[in-house]
Formats: structure tokens, sequence, C-alpha cells
């Protein structure tokens, strides 16, 4: 990626505001080209400053990160969202999936954590901290149609459409990537959630996770 990435940060609280500024702007490949308090000044410096990626919280006055996420999703989708919380519930997380947030890192991890998930999301790789992984992966491991127990095996193209599916890219890019049309990628798609028994993009999700394509690497 050529130059520095462009880091919005949106946080409510100065002292965490701060401390990730720091850590950002220390970074040599990335820094923090600006700051919100809340959620519709996240929406509005979006619009305004087009970041390469935007940190954003979820307990925010005015406009709560969840919403403001599913917005700029919705209008930016070349910018990349990042949820950084205390949370460790997993239905925030689905919630934020479904919102379109390519990452979510607790701020109560490792300071790298949050360094390297920064470095993945912009990659345009989907990241989950990794004391959430084992939390989703032990919650959601005994379920069968998860594990993948008396299913048809996946094709190796089916595998490859649910794997860029989870890590957020639409149809059309996938089907630019494989070289195929847009209608087949909805074929493959279709076929493996059949075999699989799963619905919906959150349970595509689940089932990366357990396969361990979102790990940290």
């Amino acid at each position: 990626m050529e130059g520095k990435l462009r880091v919005l940060l949106a946080e409510d609280h100065k002292t965490v505001r701060e401390g990730v500024k720091l850590l950002v702007n220390a970074q040599p490949d990335m820094e923090v080209v600006g700051e919100a308090d809340d959620g519709e000044l996240a929406l509005a410096q979006a619009e305004k400053l087009r970041p390469d990626i935007i940190i954003m919280d979820i307990s925010m006055p005015r406009m709560n990160g969840l919403k403001a996420t599913k917005m700029i999703r919705s209008r930016y989708p070349d910018i990349k969202l990042l949820t950084l919380s205390r949370h460790t519930d997993d239905g925030y997380l689905q919630q934020l999936v479904a919102a379109g947030s390519n990452g979510y890192v607790l701020k109560q991890s490792a300071p790298t954590h949050l360094i390297n998930a920064i470095r993945e999301v912009a990659e345009g790789n989907a990241y989950l901290d990794p004391a959430l992984t084992k939390k989703v992966m032990g919650s959601y491991a005994s379920r069968p149609s998860l594990r993948g127990e008396n299913q048809k095996e996946l094709t190796d193209r089916e595998t490859e459409v649910l794997r860029l599916i989870s890590l957020g890219y639409s149809n059309k890019e996938i089907a630019a990537s494989l070289d195929l049309s847009v209608k087949t990628v909805e074929v493959h798609k279709a076929n493996a959630m059949r075999k699989l028994g799963i619905s919906g993009r959150i349970e595509i999700v689940k089932y990366a996770i357990l396969q361990g394509w979102m790990q940290d690497t």
C-alpha cells in the first residue's frame, strides 16, 4: 500500500483516544488524520476526510458506533471499519458483523493486537480479537451445523467463495477476484450454505471462525 494508512479515531473518552492516537502515530506506516467523540461527528469526518480505516467505539453519545458503522458502510463502502470496545459479549460481535464491521478488538487487549488489526483490516482481511475467537469457538463448536458433521463436502470453489464472504467481500468483488460471473458466485454460496445447513452472513462468519479463517496469523 502506498503512503501511510490514514486513520480516523471515533472514541468519546479523551484519555483512550489520546492513547490510541499516540500508539497509531508511533507506527511508521499509519497516522491519525481525524478524531470524533460521537457517532454523528464520525459520519461527518468520514465524508470529509475519506480515511482508509476508522477505529470505532460502540458506546458513544448522539449516535452509537453500531449505527455509525452501518451508515458509513452503506455510504462509503471503501472505508474499512474496525471496532474497538470493552464488550466481550458475542451478541455485539453479531450485530457489528451484520452492520459491516471488518474487525473487532478489545480495549483490554495488548496494544499489539490493535496495531495488527489495523494492518489486517487495511489489507482487506477480517480480524477478531484472539480472546473473542476462543469465546466464539467455544460457544459454537458444539453445533453440528457449524462443525460440518454429516454433511456433504464443500468443493474448493465453494470453500473459497465462503472464505471471501467471511472476509467482507461482496459478490461482485468475489466474481472479479475468481474470474467468475456474479450469478456463479451466488450459486456457489447457496450450495455451500445448503450443505452446511447455515443461513446468513453471520452464520458464515461463525463457520469461518471455526475453520480458522479469521484468526490472527
